[in-house]
């Protein structure tokens, strides 16, 4: 053929394309090659005329993950060393230490070591600060620390760390560990059986369904399950889930996207296993993803009353782009909807204030939807529950004192001050209280309130400005005064923050199983779903049973 009715062809082929897509997606085309053109020469251009010596893959890397902030944080670009470190995480081809491990600027913290999984065998405490694994001193290491934990089974990693201002050593040996979604279950009394579900791995449904039928075995006839905490994870465990409380075929959540390819309904494909036990789902602000398809889709259908506290909204569905040279984009495709049609997302990414903070849909403008039965349901992001509860709700003096570690740096200290306490329940005293607050302000807690932060913010401002001189008394004024109403706030919700610091302690003592253990024998919100399963004629009235 011609190489002029070649061309011609092709440029035929190309335009029917797009008279099949559509113009939005011509117009989309151009901009994005005009734009990809205006980066190459810019690109180019820096690095040939820069003053010093330019590292043309840090530029990049650091570009494009400029740019990808400036969408939702769950677009995120994986460099070809993220890419690998990616899969070493979630392949699940390595073992570790059995232990939740955060790092807080340059300080690598035991937040739980899991009972007698490696960590809690070498004798890792929560609250011990790991200062050097084998030969790498944490402080000089700035990449992911917990990389330095993995290994193959039985390799052996020598760990210091510091625990109450004194140096310890200490051997890990690595094994499996395989981390349940469901950590406990039980029962509440002789019918009511009790579920944790912690997360979505790939066993969870499965994990739910063992607890389920052992439960009803064990004569439970009605069901709580608790989301609370729990962020997520795979979808098709959370169908697999609905699927044991609902019929096959009925729709669970769907996704919707502006691309055709991307919007999907998924369905429930098993028979179930108990379509009529009553059951009470705990959800709070932050049940996440897969807890809200769960908690969302129940309530929807009428197959469950759910309680608690607004769930946290995340309904964004993403999907994993492999790139070239070994890089890859995970980027959000879609979002997901409950069966009434009520979009789970809070936040709107694609509408952000002057600071560039995504913005919630006020609550004037929530829409209404309608349940299978005909109940009216909200959307405005997360799920609403049927019965509000005021426990799951934290002020925000206590969100701080966690979110600083103000509650978790105090047990430690009590725990060393109470080392035999064993299976007992710590009782916090009124003078346990005092004394947690006289430790704040010992170690100069800092709060690090909205209204704190615009202070400090205002006195940085001033000394910029060389005008902090003129102010500094009435900025003292101010700092005291804000000191004090702290102090007010503390005592207000008291009982709210001894509640947060027993029950870390129990997990110090007892561990997690410990903590359930006391959950169903003490926690308010519990006793609720209890009470809401135990009146039938309140929950089949919520269900318009």
């Amino acid at each position: 053929m011609h190489p002029y009715f070649k061309k011609k062809f092709i440029i035929t082929a190309a335009a029917a394309g797009f008279l099949f897509i559509g113009t939005s997606f011509k117009e989309d085309f151009f901009e994005i090659a005009k734009q990809i053109e205006i980066f190459t020469t810019l690109f180019k251009a820096v690095n040939t005329n820069y003053v010093d010596e330019t590292n043309p893959g840090d530029l990049m890397d650091k570009g494009i993950k400029s740019m990808l902030g400036s969408l939702d944080p769950y677009t995120v670009y994986f460099n070809e060393q993220d890419v690998v470190n990616f899969k070493i995480n979630n392949t699940g081809e390595y073992t570790g230490i059995g232990a939740m491990i955060a790092r807080k600027k340059d300080r690598l913290i035991v937040r739980e070591p899991y009972k007698n999984y490696p960590a809690d065998k070498a004798g890792l405490k929560a609250g011990d600060e790991i200062i050097q694994i084998g030969d790498v001193l944490i402080a000089d290491f700035k990449d992911d620390a917990s990389q330095l934990l993995k290994g193959t089974k039985n390799t052996k990693i020598k760990i210091k760390y510091l625990r109450q201002g004194k140096t310890y050593t200490t051997d890990l040996v690595l094994d499996e560990v395989d981390i349940k979604s469901v950590p406990f279950y039980g029962k509440i009394d002789d019918k009511t059986g009790y579920i944790v579900l912690a997360h979505f791995s790939r066993k969870a449904a499965f994990e739910v369904k063992e607890a389920l039928e052992k439960l009803k075995s064990d004569g439970a006839t009605q069901i709580v399950l608790d989301l609370r905490g729990n962020p997520g994870g795979l979808l098709n465990e959370a169908i697999d889930i609905c699927n044991l409380f609902v019929p096959k075929n009925e729709v669970i959540v769907t996704t919707k996207s502006r691309i055709e390819k991307h919007n999907n309904t998924y369905k429930t494909t098993k028979e179930p296993i108990d379509t009529q036990i009553p059951l009470a789902i705990l959800v709070n602000g932050k049940s996440a993803s897969a807890s809200e398809i769960v908690s969302g889709a129940l309530q929807d259908l009428d197959r469950a009353v759910i309680l608690g506290s607004r769930s946290f909204g995340k309904g964004l569905v993403q999907r994993t782009v492999e790139l070239t040279y070994g890089t890859q984009l995970k980027v959000t495709i879609s979002r997901y909807y409950t069966p009434s049609g009520r979009c789970i997302q809070a936040l709107d990414y694609s509408h952000k204030d002057k600071n560039g903070v995504a913005q919630k849909t006020d609550s004037k403008n929530f829409n209404a939807f309608k349940t299978r039965k005909g109940r009216t349901v909200y959307d405005g992001g997360g799920v609403l529950p049927d019965i509000e509860l005021d426990e799951t709700k934290m002020s925000p003096i206590t969100n701080a004192l966690l979110k600083n570690d103000g509650i978790f740096d105090y047990a430690t200290t009590y725990y060393y001050k109470n080392p035999n306490l064993g299976d007992k329940i710590p009782i916090i005293t009124d003078a346990d209280y005092t004394a947690f607050k006289q430790y704040l302000k010992f170690n100069k807690f800092t709060f690090d309130t909205e209204t704190e932060l615009a202070l400090k913010n205002t006195l940085a401002a001033a000394k910029n400005e060389e005008i902090d001189e003129a102010i500094v008394i009435e900025y003292k004024q101010l700092l005291n005064a804000l000191e004090k109403s702290e102090t007010t706030l503390l005592d207000k919700n008291q009982k709210e923050i001894k509640n947060l610091i027993l029950e870390e302690l129990i997990k110090r003592y007892q561990y997690q199983e410990g903590l359930y253990q006391y959950y169903i024998k003490n926690n308010s919100e519990i006793k609720k779903a209890v009470n809401v399963l135990n009146n039938q004629t309140e929950y089949k009235t919520i269900l318009k049973m």
